[in-house]
This record gives structure tokens, C-alpha cells and sequence, in this order.
């Protein structure tokens, strides 16, 4: 039983014994101590005073006083108005990491039975991926790892955006201004080519339209008659009825795409296990218009498009089918869900999408609902907000994003700089160093992006992700490969890690600190699977690179006499090392055994 469950058992029974009430442990609410009084875990009366009947000091003093009579393992308490504060034997400190240390699976939490899939990246196929797409993918991944190691069997998927007009405009661009152009001979990557042409295609559009204004049409009006606007809608029209030209180019330019793709998500560490392309499941959803109808959930206006009336639920009415009869992105998606689950039957589903898909989201959900279909509740939008640079917002079609492969190489370019500034890679041959490179820019980078609650928007500074010090990946990967030159250290002195508690002794606050963030990793790993949000790990594993530091600094390890103390104390480095490699694992990020 770890420490925390043995205090909410012992308060259980302190309730029966001075209360008469059965107050189940897991009832039983324990937070840290603030730094600022005596004990490590804090115990709330407030909430319970209806059961004991007393003011909140006394109560909190009546169970204290049971606690310090009764369990030898609690030290001594103090209160706080309604804070029980609770100090722990330093014995019972030492025994916890005894036997965190002889858990091999210690934090893993077994299966739960339930499956969930994560579909996250969802990029379009006329250009390269960019840093909002990294902020998704990285969300993605370390979710997905999450809820694995929360006992979940999880799916990771993407949805590519591979059809559409957005898709022709490249495509028509290519047609007219390409040459017979290749990756190849451009010495271009081929998502880089493409995302060249959408950009002249806009350049091309907006000039039309500049050209239409100035001869007195509204702009508005200018937008929909531009002549390569109903160029590369009428592509679109050749690509649904299967022209074998426009169809060929399209799978050539995609093709050239995807190799592109699966590049940056190798250098990312990303990797699928299903790829659902919407050239595949955009007409997918019309049977279930038809189901709708007969069900009454949807309905006909005069025109024959069919809509879905959501008032009831606070929002307004949405088009499921156009009147001609063609599918909208809902169709698609309210299909898709049914594919999805045919295929890998999930009790939960997350999509990995920004908030500025809040409401589609919100109506696709409530349709599912209305549809009857068992896995509804399981829907999970997991919406963040946009990443922004010092330099302002990103527009693809303009050509002002930053492109996430230009980006990943200045993130290893910096951190290679700044490693050599600080002089962290002696006696490391060039191949070592440069996968250090690659470890410490990347590692910068997915911290920094996923430090933030994905729910806030947020400002990426490259510069301040590559720092040593402060709240960043490379201070947490230094903390690691600090603790792999002790543990080495201790290899060679031959200093084991078996110790008995009972003969460590006094712990410093130092150690006792350690050890209380160690045994909230669980709770850290919960939180994090419940709120979908690697934030909770990012944080969790900050503070224990804090909390190693500042034990690191103040606590002598090898000028210590006692033999059970020293294993104790490399004991609680390698445990902290292991657990700071598990949970920055859970972010997708790997840390060094050397620095």
C-alpha cells in the first residue's frame, strides 16, 4: 500500500473510532502541505464537520490526536484552522522508496479494458506541415501516450485532408505554371513544392480579384468570379466524376506529398497507426442523412437540403446535405465516426482539432446522439488554442507560416550552438553529439509546446525553449543526464542501492520532499489521462527535476559514512532518474545519459 492510501486508511478509521462513521478511504481528500507549515500531507475538515459535529479546530485536533496515538507512521500534526497538517516518520519516508524501488511497473496502472482512439495531425495535402500542426501532433502523440500507460488500448489515427478546392488550387497552379517540375529536380521536399504552388495560386487569385474591384465589381462578388477560382472549382467537379487526367495529377502531387509528410513525422518521433484519407470518406454519411430522415432526427426544406435542428440543445440549425444533393464536411464526419468505430470499436473517441472547430464539434456530437449510435458520450473534442510568434499569426496561403521542418532544424541548429557555448559535449565523438542535437532541440521544442494547457492559446519563443535553465525540456534532460554521472559514479566506487530503512536514520527536509513528489506520480498520471492533458505531466516532471536539484545541491551523496544511507541516497537518484525518463517518455520526448 503506498503512503497516501495508508493515510486516507488511517483517517477512515479515525472517523469510525471517534465518530462512529464508515468513511470510505478513497472519501478521504489529502493535498500537500503548503510550504509554509510543518507536515507533508494536509488533510481538509470542512467538509466533514457534519460528521463530526465540532468546530474545525477541534475536529482537526481530535483526529490528530487519534493518528499520533494509533499509527506509528505519523510523526506529529498541527492545525491550521481546518488544515490537519500530517508529518511522517522519517523511517516510513525511507520504506516507501524501498519499495517504490523494488516496483518494476511502479506508476503503470493496469488495463482497464476500455479502447480509445486519437486522431490528431489531420494535415491537407497542397502544403508542408507548420507549427500549429506541430502543437497538434505533439498533443496528439503524448495523449495518446497517456492514456496508454492510464490502462487504456489506444488507437492513434489521422485523418488527411486530401480532396477538396483547396487541393485543386495547387493543382491548377502546378498545371499551368509547373514545367513538369519534380521534387526531384526542384531539390525540394515534396510537401515543400506543392505548398509553392498554393501559394502562387493565391498570388495569382488576389491579383485577379484586385483586377475585377478596379473595373467596379463588389469584392465579394470579385472573390466568387475571379477566373482561377472557378478554374479550380471546375477541377474539383473533373476530380469527383473521375477524369482520369485530373485524377492522375492528383495522386502524382499527392503521392509527392505524403513522402514529404512521412519525413517530418520521422524527424517529429510521430507515427500512426491508421491513416483514413478524405478522398476515401467524403461521401461516407448519406446513408445516414436517410437514416435521419426516417427517424425524424433530420428534415427537408422546400430546396431539398436537409437539415438537423438543434435549438434544444442551445444551438441553432446545420446543414447535413446540400440540395443538390452533395455532402458537407458534417455528412463526412457524422460517417466517418461509424467507420471509425466499425473498425477499432472505442469506448472513447478523442479529436485532436483547434478551438476554432469548437462548435463543429459540438453539433457533430449532439447528432451522434440524436442518431442513437452507443459510442456518443465516448466523443471527446480535445480543443487548443493557436500558437503564435513574437512576429504575429501565420497565414498558409500568404506564405508567412513557419514551416515546421525549417523550425525543427533551427531547434537542433540552437541547441547545438548553445551546447557548444556551454561546453556540455566533452569526450563525445561527432555522431554522439549531433543525436544530442537532435534530442536536446527536439525535446525544447515538444516541452515547450506542450508545457502549456492546451486549452490556452500560446506565444512560442524558440530561444527561451532551448534554455539550461528555468521551465524547459534541455534543464529537464540536464537533470537526467546529471543523475546517470552519479549513478555511473556509483557503479564505479561499487556503491549498491540496497538499503534497510531502518538504519538510514534522520532524513533532510531535502530528501523527505523528493520522496513525497516520487509518490505523486500516479496521481499526476490520472490527472493528466482524465483532463486529456500532457500539461499535468509536463509540470509533474519539472517539479521533479526542481525538487532532484535542489536535494542535488544541499545533500552530500558520496561523503557519506553510512553505508545504508549512501544506497538510500543513490537509491533516490535512480528512482527519480527512471521516473523523469518514463514521464518525459509520456510527452514523446527522450532524455540523455551523458551531457
Amino acid at each position: 500500500m503506498m503512503l497516501e492510501q495508508k493515510i486516507q486508511e488511517a483517517i477512515s478509521q479515525a472517523f469510525k473510532s471517534l465518530y462512529s462513521h464508515e468513511l470510505q478511504s478513497d472519501q478521504v481528500g489529502l493535498q500537500p502541505t503548503r510550504k509554509e507549515f510543518e507536515g507533508s500531507y494536509t488533510f481538509v475538515v470542512f467538509p466533514y464537520l457534519k460528521i463530526t459535529k465540532g468546530k474545525p479546530e477541534d475536529s482537526g485536533g481530535q483526529i490528530g490526536d487519534w493518528l499520533t496515538d494509533n499509527k506509528r507512521f505519523i510523526k506529529g500534526y498541527n492545525v491550521v484552522k481546518g488544515f490537519l497538517n500530517l508529518e511522517i516518520e522519517d523511517l516510513t519516508w525511507a520504506s516507501t522508496l524501498h519499495e517504490i524501488a523494488s516496483e518494476p511497473d511502479y506508476g503503470k496502472l493496469a488495463s482497464n479494458g476500455q479502447k480509445v482512439m486519437v486522431e490528431f495531425s489531420s494535415p491537407n495535402t497542397n502544403k508542408p506541415l507548420h507549427l500549429g500542426h506541430l502543437r497538434n501532433n505533439f498533443l496528439g502523440d503524448s495523449t495518446a501516450r497517456i492514456l496508454a500507460a492510464n490502462g487504456f488500448d489506444v488507437k492513434k489515427v489521422n485523418l488527411v485532408n486530401d480532396r477538396g478546392v483547396h487541393i485543386c488550387k495547387s493543382m491548377l497552379a502546378y498545371q499551368k505554371l509547373g514545367n513538369g517540375e519534380t521534387p526531384k529536380s526542384a531539390e525540394m521536399k515534396g510537401d515543400h513544392l506543392i505548398g509553392k504552388y498554393y501559394v502562387l495560386f493565391d498570388q495569382i487569385y488576389k491579383e485577379e480579384i484586385k483586377l475585377l474591384v478596379d473595373q467596379g465589381v463588389d469584392p465579394e462578388q470579385a472573390k466568387k468570379e475571379a477566373p482561377s477560382i472557378i478554374e479550380a472549382q471546375e477541377m474539383l467537379q473533373k476530380w469527383e466524376n473521375g477524369d482520369k487526367e485530373t485524377v492522375a495529377l492528383w495522386e502524382k502531387m499527392n503521392n509527392w506529398v505524403y513522402k514529404g509528410f512521412d519525413k517530418t513525422y520521422k524527424t517529429m518521433g510521430i507515427r500512426f497507426d491508421t491513416m483514413y484519407k478524405e478522398s476515401n470518406t467524403y461521401l461516407l454519411g448519406k446513408e445516414l442523412v436517410e437514416e435521419g430522415l426516417k427517424k425524424e432526427v433530420f428534415f427537408k426544406k422546400e430546396n431539398g437540403s436537409v437539415w438537423v435542428d438543434l435549438t434544444d440543445e442551445g444551438m441553432d440549425e446545420k446543414l447535413v446535405l446540400r440540395a443538390d444533393g452533395t455532402a458537407v464536411y458534417m455528412t463526412q464526419d457524422m460517417g466517418t465516426c461509424d467507420m471509425k468505430h466499425k473498425d477499432f470499436p472505442f469506448d472513447k473517441s478523442v479529436f485532436v482539432v483547434g478551438n476554432e472547430q469548437d462548435y463543429h464539434f459540438k453539433v457533430l456530437f449532439a447528432i451522434m446522439k440524436k442518431l442513437g449510435r452507443s459510442y456518443a458520450n465516448g466523443l471527446h473534442h480535445l480543443s487548443y488554442g493557436m500558437v503564435d510568434l513574437p512576429t504575429g499569426k501565420m497565414k498558409s496561403r500568404e506564405g508567412t507560416v513557419v514551416d515546421a521542418d525549417d523550425l525543427l532544424q533551427e531547434m537542433f541548429n540552437t541547441a547545438e550552438r548553445h551546447t557548444k557555448e556551454l561546453g556540455k559535449i566533452e569526450g563525445m565523438d561527432e555522431v554522439e553529439a549531433q543525436n544530442l542535437y537532435r534530442m536536446l532541440g527536439l525535446g525544447a521544442l515538444k516541452y515547450f509546446l506542450l508545457k502549456v494547457d492546451p486549452k490556452k492559446r500560446m506565444l512560442f519563443n524558440p530561444q527561451e525553449s532551448i534554455e539550461f535553465q528555468g521551465h524547459t525540456g534541455p534543464f529537464i534532460q540536464y537533470t537526467h543526464a546529471r543523475i546517470s554521472a552519479i549513478l555511473r559514479r556509483a557503479k564505479s566506487l561499487e556503491v549498491g542501492t540496497s538499503f534497510i530503512p531502518e538504519n538510514v536514520g534522520e532524513l533532510s527536509q531535502r530528501e523527505i520532499d523528493l520522496i513525497y513528489k516520487i509518490t505523486d506520480y500516479t496521481s499526476a498520471l490520472r490527472e493528466a489521462g482524465k483532463e486529456y492533458s500532457p500539461a499535468v505531466m509536463a509540470q509533474y516532471v519539472y517539479d521533479l527535476a526542481k525538487e532532484y536539484n535542489g536535494f542535488y545541491q544541499e545533500v552530500p551523496i558520496f561523503n557519506e559514512e553510512n553505508k545504508d544511507r549512501l544506497a538510500f541516497r543513490v537509491e533516490l537518484s535512480k528512482v527519480t532518474a527512471n521516473l523523469i525518463h518514463e514521464s518525459m517518455a509520456l510527452l514523446g520526448i527522450e532524455v540523455p545519459e551523458r551531457m
